[in-house]
């Protein structure tokens, strides 16, 4: 792939952004899947259908902040070779990316399967 010689769309500055949207996930995942264990905790679920749950729940919320972070970096127009970048280098970078959790529908379904998982913690 090639760069264009501006600032903004050179591997440096992906590797900034990927470096930045690391060290954001913990703290995220922490801040979207609190809600979740506190309500499932409220029915004196199972723990690991809690945590499990939770996670789930909040994944779809981190990776939008994420991606609103790349867009605000590079540009809605660029983006797509930032997470081509990621695509070409699948065991360093882009360990973990997959292009289909940047959809719409991914998200919605993380947030159905959490639902899934709360209600199966009943049962």
């Amino acid at each position: 792939m090639e760069f264009m010689a501006t600032d903004e769309l050179t591997e440096s500055n992906f590797k900034r952004i990927n470096l930045i949207n690391w060290l954001l996930t913990l703290p995220l995942l922490l801040l979207f899947s609190w809600p979740y264990m506190e309500f499932a905790k409220l029915f004196s679920l199972d723990r690991m259908i809690i945590v499990t749950g939770a996670l789930i729940f909040a994944f779809p919320f981190l990776i939008t902040i994420l991606h609103g972070h790349v867009t605000m970096a590079i540009g809605a127009l660029h983006r797509h070779l930032y997470y081509e970048w990621l695509e070409e280098h699948p065991l360093t970078w882009g360990l973990f990316f997959n292009s289909i959790m940047i959809r719409t529908r991914f998200r919605l379904l993380c947030i159905a399967a959490s639902c899934m998982f709360l209600f199966l913690g009943f049962i």
